[in-house]
């Protein structure tokens, strides 16, 4: 689920072009699909078999498929690195500030006191359901990525208040940072959608609500609640005590509208920067350029932690509590860089361009050809914005000729798709893993199948919509 919008937008619309052009099948796109299923394969079987430590596991099967997919020898590590700096850059710096941010929410109090106003207000029964729909509010403006480092804290105080699974309260958080990663604006991927297929933004954003709801309360609360009878994970030792044991007297801790003022306020940054962007139709205007700056992930983020230094009332005492956030996060760093370097093998073997020839061979209903090219993009890349961005370009000329299909189902398709079943070429399988303390298979079963539920689901509301929307 790691990438950006805007740097990937160019890069995978000009592959999408190319397949359109070349829709003839060769036996070099069946080479390329058949060393990407080889690659995943050797990755588990090292992973769940052999218990190589993933990012071992992740770095030799990099290799595996440049070499197989035919990468240049002399270009094999460079792509190595661009994928492992891409994912690092990025998504690990918002990891290390976000580990630093939950351990000053914990070690003040703040929140514990929070989770025990959720948990007094809802009860311990309707938890996974209060746990769904703080995860849609939180998620409305970041990366599914940001979301959950902010919301592991949370995650893990409730599930020490009301005890079982962590997968009881995890599962309904993820699906609803999910959801809205794949399917609601103002997240990258479905704009580009609506940019590349000329979809009404508004129009969109009311369908995707409409088809994210029941689809957050079936791959969520329900199958949260199935699953955590089923899988029984161990979170780490380490995490589960940075984020559950509290340092000071409850009495001296925060109040609870400071503590969910330390955690919405990047929310609320980068929600400002996306109204920005869309009502001022300047983007070389000041304030564009200034809220382009303060509203990007990263930035934000480490304005939400300087503010916590203060409003928590840590002082010179930050450093400390800062340094001992990231030990516990360095060995998830490294995954899902390797995570990254994996994806970026597959991306350059250009195994999308052969999914692409696929999808324009087929004669499927429009709305189902784009959830399936978006599916198996996601399948190859482990992006959900890499698919968005690559099957909305390959989707777009053909549906110009389908005036009949609502684009902005269409572009909803292309995002279901996109939430296919996360697996080890995902960055962000390795994320869940590490943080609920999972192994590969437990993975599979809960995060993975969570969101194939999430990606099934929607595209049967969109279908069922497109019978009455044209």
């Amino acid at each position: 689920m790691i990438g950006s919008a805007a740097t990937l937008h160019p890069i995978f619309t000009a592959a999408a072009a190319k397949a359109a052009k070349s829709t003839a099948w060769t036996g070099h796109d069946t080479r390329l699909i058949v060393v990407a299923l080889a690659g995943i394969a050797l990755v588990v079987l090292m992973t769940a078999v052999t218990k190589i430590h993933p990012f071992l596991a992740l770095l030799i099967g990099a290799l595996f498929v440049g070499v197989a997919g035919g990468i240049p020898v002399d270009k094999l590590l460079s792509t190595l690195e661009t994928g492992v700096g891409g994912v690092l850059g990025n998504v690990g710096v918002i990891v290390a500030l976000g580990a630093m941010l939950g351990k000053m929410l914990v070690d003040s109090g703040g929140a514990d006191r929070l989770v025990g106003a959720i948990v007094d207000r809802v009860g311990e029964r309707r938890a996974p359901w209060a746990m769904v729909l703080a995860a849609m509010v939180v998620g409305i403006p970041m990366f599914f990525e940001v979301g959950l480092v902010l919301m592991v804290p949370i995650i893990y105080l409730v599930w020490k208040r009301t005890g079982g699974s962590i997968l009881r309260v995890g599962i309904p958080a993820l699906a609803g940072l999910s959801i809205l990663h794949g399917l609601i604006p103002p997240h990258p991927g479905p704009l580009v959608a609506i940019n590349a297929l000329h979809a009404d933004l508004g129009t969109t954003l009311l369908f995707g609500v409409i088809v994210a709801i029941p689809t957050a309360v079936i791959g969520g609360p329900l199958y949260g609640t199935w699953i955590a009878k089923r899988v029984h994970p161990n979170p780490p030792e380490s995490l589960a005590k940075q984020y559950t044991v509290t340092e000071r007297e409850q009495g001296s801790a925060p109040s609870v509208l400071t503590t969910l003022s330390v955690i919405l306020l990047p929310v609320a940054i980068m929600l400002v920067k996306t109204i920005v962007d869309i009502v001022d139709s300047s983007p070389h205007s000041e304030l564009h350029k200034v809220m382009d700056f303060l509203g990007d992930p990263i930035m934000a983020m480490i304005i939400g932690v300087v503010y916590a230094v203060f409003a928590l009332g840590f002082g010179r005492k930050s450093s400390d509590v800062m340094g001992a956030a990231l030990a516990p996060v360095a060995g998830v760093l490294l995954i899902i860089g390797a995570g990254g370097g994996f994806k970026q093998m597959l991306v350059g073997t250009g195994i999308a361009d052969s999914i692409g020839k696929a999808a324009n061979n087929s004669h499927l209903s429009l709305l189902l050809l784009a959830w399936l090219i978006a599916v198996g993009i996601r399948l190859a890349t482990g992006s959900a914005t890499v698919a968005t961005v690559t099957a909305s370009g390959i989707i777009a000329p053909i549906a110009a000729t389908h005036s009949s299909t609502s684009t902005a189902l269409l572009a909803l398709a292309v995002g279901s798709g996109s939430l296919f079943l996360s697996h080890v070429n995902d960055a962000g399988f390795w994320l869940v893993k590490e943080f609920f303390g999972m192994d590969v298979k437990q993975t599979f079963k809960s995060w993975s199948a969570m969101e194939t539920i999430l990606s099934t689901v929607s595209i049967v509301v969109i279908l069922i919509l497109g019978t009455f929307v044209h």
